[in-house]
């Protein structure tokens, strides 16, 4: 029987962090069980791990094994496609992994296609030339661009264009918690510390999370945000305000959203989700249940407020 079909879906971009164990997972909780863990929690990853390794069929199917039928993984291409050179050159890898991803059958979201701060406007006929051989009638596929040009009006326009045109997805990376607050912290420059001794770690994660511009459009009947916290948790909540109600117009629009919560510290990454869950619920905003409300409360949960 074909699986509930959601139209939000929250996860994080991982589910094998061994210090969520205690908070996020239960205590004791061993590595065999973490993807089941996550998948009683949350509806959905990002599948960072296939984009520096391919995963066996094998180990394809123990995901499978291991997620309840409405979860999707969202897997990234893998980085000898999209940060190798012209993306055309690889194509017969990429279909080869999409041939691979499609053994997660119902569980496959969207696969991203994450694009490295190297590629830029001037591969413009490649990375078209690549999207319309991409078979999106087997597994819909999301861009993510890095290179800066690519958000001057003029790029960004055309990207969206031929986006739009495909039906191809937006990835939208949303890392301003990092520069905001960087530049609001007087004294406290890359890589300077809190005033405690310790570095902050929102600002050392500005070295690896590249600081642009956010376009939050759609071009296809689904989009990915990947929304880099600030672990201190109400250092998000203007952010998170704005995305709940960007996705409440896109949710009544009949758009499908998949948003990802990472972190610095990616201990903190759950409990953001679930902070912007709450939200979502408060506001009114038509998306459904968080597994990971209705288990029992996080042993920290009411120490944040």
């Amino acid at each position: 029987m074909e699986s509930e079909i959601l139209n939000f879906r929250m996860g994080c971009a991982v589910w094998a962090f061994k210090d969520w164990v205690g908070s996020f997972y239960p205590a004791r909780s061993q590595p065999t069980n973490f993807l089941k863990l996550y998948g009683e929690r949350m509806l959905t990853v990002e599948g960072n791990t296939t984009f520096y390794s391919v995963p066996s069929a094998e180990m394809v199917q123990r995901w499978v094994n291991h997620t309840p039928a409405t979860f999707r993984f969202c897997p990234k291409l893998p980085r000898a496609v999209t940060h190798e050179g012209p993306l055309m050159a690889h194509l017969p890898a990429a279909l080869s992994f999409l041939k691979l991803m499609q053994g997660l059958g119902e569980r496959l979201g969207p696969i991203m296609a994450q694009l490295p701060p190297s590629y830029s406007p001037a591969s413009f006929d490649d990375l078209a030339a690549f999207l319309t051989a991409w078979p999106r009638q087997d597994a819909a596929i999301a861009l993510e661009v890095r290179h800066l040009d690519w958000f001057r009006p003029d790029q960004a326009e055309r990207l969206t264009a031929l986006l739009t045109r495909l039906g191809v997805g937006r990835a939208l990376l949303d890392s301003r918690t990092m520069y905001d607050w960087e530049s609001q912290n007087t004294g406290c420059g890359r890589g300077s510390d809190n005033g405690s001794g310790d570095v902050d770690p929102q600002l050392q994660s500005t070295r690896r999370k590249p600081k642009v511009t956010l376009q939050p459009e759609v071009t296809a009947d689904f989009a990915i945000i990947r929304y880099i916290s600030h672990p201190q948790l109400m250092r998000n909540a203007d952010y998170l305000a704005g995305w709940v109600s960007q996705i409440n117009e896109w949710l009544v629009a009949g758009k499908q959203v998949y948003f990802f919560v990472h972190c610095p510290m990616e201990v903190e990454s759950p409990m953001v989700a679930r902070y912007f869950q709450e939200q979502l619920e408060a506001a009114g905003v038509g998306v459904p249940p968080l597994p990971w409300m209705a288990l029992a409360q996080p042993p920290d949960q009411l120490s944040l407020f």
